[in-house]
């Protein structure tokens, strides 16, 4: 296929080296779409603090100067035949803190307004926040849904990696957009090919993903955690990311060894050597998980802890992914082996090969 564009101009809130899984998320994107259609991306950094190179792995970038609209308008095409795409990769919290980007929307519906050709694809990695009274996400959903709105219905082909968000964008569309395509996110750390079986790798289970997350694995999941380490034998324990604010203590006294943050190479390797993946993540929400994507890509064994939800975006608990605080199955490589080739299978089918295909379909003209 040949695309009748130029090129692309990718928006997001930051690249390496900060660390920020949208940011990996967008450069290996465009990684695979130079290798495969010959395109080149330049991107905008949405972060006016952002500090990093103008040249980033042969991509030129550029940041706005501050949040506003008319910043954002230096840094786009100004020819009115311009054959240029916009990609937005959309999180309202990336461009704002309470994330409500006004300036951002604003700079794109000035954009558009200035010239009839003009293309904007938006990636809704996430679309507005829902929260208790007692929370800002109370008080900002309003505008965040208004802003979201207004992105959906400006843009000319929408994406986002949950079903769920895929029918609230139609609904918000107000009728432009019938099909929303829906892509769960692929491994930001590489997806290797010929991997060796559980039976045949160290007994190492894998803690990955940002302070958060990690966080809630060692203050929230200590008892599923310890249930994992004895009933699959773990003999190391490897954390990888930043560090945390906290003593890590030993789980059934195996020390977890922390390695800080590691190249993507290195992660990978990591977790092709290692039986299992643990983390604590809302199962309902495992789509649109860089980590339990990295976990699938490798062939890990995924586990996790319960949330109340229910299976969606093709997953199943116990088919996909064990939870480990559930004692429905008993904890052992055989069993698990197979649960590990069911969640690889599941992610081929949305590997980073088949998304660069389905982006440039909603990038084309």
């Amino acid at each position: 296929m040949k695309p009748i564009i130029d090129s692309i101009i990718a928006i997001v809130p930051r690249l390496p080296p900060a660390i920020d899984g949208l940011g990996d998320y967008g450069l290996n994107l465009a990684e695979q779409v130079r290798q495969y259609f010959g395109l080149l991306t330049d991107f905008v950094v949405g972060d006016s603090n952002w500090s990093g190179d103008p040249l980033i792995r042969g991509f030129t970038v550029k940041q706005v100067a501050e949040h506003s609209s008319a910043a954002l308008l230096k840094l786009l095409p100004k020819d009115q035949h311009s054959r240029t795409t916009v990609l937005l990769h959309y999180v309202g919290y990336g461009y704002a803190k309470r994330g409500c980007p006004v300036w951002l929307v604003e700079g794109l519906e000035r954009w558009r307004k200035a010239g009839t050709s003009r293309h904007l694809v938006t990636m809704f990695h996430e679309i507005y926040a829902f929260g208790s009274i007692w929370t800002s996400q109370f008080w900002t959903s309003p505008l965040q849904r208004n802003l979201a709105t207004r992105l959906v219905c400006l843009s000319d082909r929408c994406l986002t990696n949950k079903q769920g968000y895929a029918e609230i964008l139609t609904k918000l569309s107000q009728g432009k957009h019938h099909q929303v395509p829906t892509l769960p996110v692929f491994s930001n750390v590489g997806e290797p090919k010929n991997l060796i079986s559980l039976s045949e790798r160290p007994r190492q289970l894998i803690i990955f993903g940002g302070a958060g997350m990690r966080s809630r694995v060692y203050q929230q999941s200590q008892l599923a955690l310890q249930r994992t380490c004895l009933e699959l034998e773990i003999e190391t324990i490897l954390d990888i990311g930043t560090p945390l604010n906290f003593e890590i203590k030993p789980v059934n006294n195996i020390p977890v060894i922390c390695l800080g943050v590691k190249s993507a190479e290195e992660v990978s390797n990591l977790l092709a050597n290692s039986v299992t993946g643990f983390l604590n993540y809302p199962i309902e929400f495992l789509a649109k998980s860089g980590v339990f994507a990295a976990y699938c890509a490798h062939r890990l064994l995924p586990i996790g802890t319960w949330y109340k939800g229910q299976n969606v975006d093709g997953l199943q608990a116990g088919k996909h992914y064990w939870l480990g605080d559930k004692y429905q199955y008993k904890m052992n490589l055989s069993a698990g082996q197979i649960v590990a080739d069911n969640a690889y299978s599941w992610y081929q089918n949305h590997q980073l090969s088949m998304q660069a295909h389905t982006f440039i379909n909603c990038l084309i003209k």
